[in-house]
């Protein structure tokens, strides 16, 4: 098995500067070919990566084409962008190996929950639930301050997948201050 990667929000094919602006790039189609660069020059073919919502706006049919690009072995959690018709269209790439609401994991010996939402989960000291989330086109990394509720978007990452390991590393040092 290879390494497991996040990311969310890669709004391929949506035309507004809001959200390519913001990203640094000069139009919709210039983001959605660095995205694919960036994604594929960090994951590989047998590299597991949850993709957590609003893959794709726009013309559907010219949007899918960019998912079909990306390495991995993709699980999709739905976002609010992500209507019943592109769920459908998901499934159907090679590379899509499910697609769901949201998923739960196991990191380490911590249970995450992958949301699109920023989902608050239960943290006492014997329930530590971690969630990684998308949604908010965050420059941080974590909701609020909540060293358990990690932003894994593209706005935060540089329009890149990040590791588990590093996640799992930076949420290590926010529950240690």
């Amino acid at each position: 098995m290879g390494n497991v990667f996040f990311t969310s929000d890669t709004h391929f094919g949506h035309d507004r500067d809001f959200v390519w602006g913001v990203r640094g790039f000069k139009n919709v189609d210039e983001m959605n070919k660095e995205i694919v660069k960036r994604w594929n020059s960090v994951v590989k073919e047998e590299d597991i990566v949850y993709l957590l919502g609003d893959v794709m706006l726009g013309n559907n049919d010219e949007s899918i084409k960019y998912l079909k690009q990306l390495n991995g072995l993709i699980y999709i959690a739905l976002g609010n962008h992500d209507t019943s018709a592109r769920a459908k269209m998901y499934a159907e790439c090679h590379n899509v190996v499910d697609v769901q609401m949201c998923y739960r994991i196991k990191a380490g010996k911590k249970q995450v929950i992958l949301s699109h939402y920023p989902t608050v989960t239960a943290n006492g000291e014997d329930t530590k639930v971690l969630n990684f989330y998308g949604h908010t086109h965050q420059k941080d990394n974590f909701f609020e301050k909540r060293p358990y509720m990690y932003h894994v978007g593209m706005d935060s990452h540089d329009c890149y997948p990040v590791k588990m390991e590093d996640i799992l590393n930076e949420i290590s040092k926010g529950e240690n201050k």
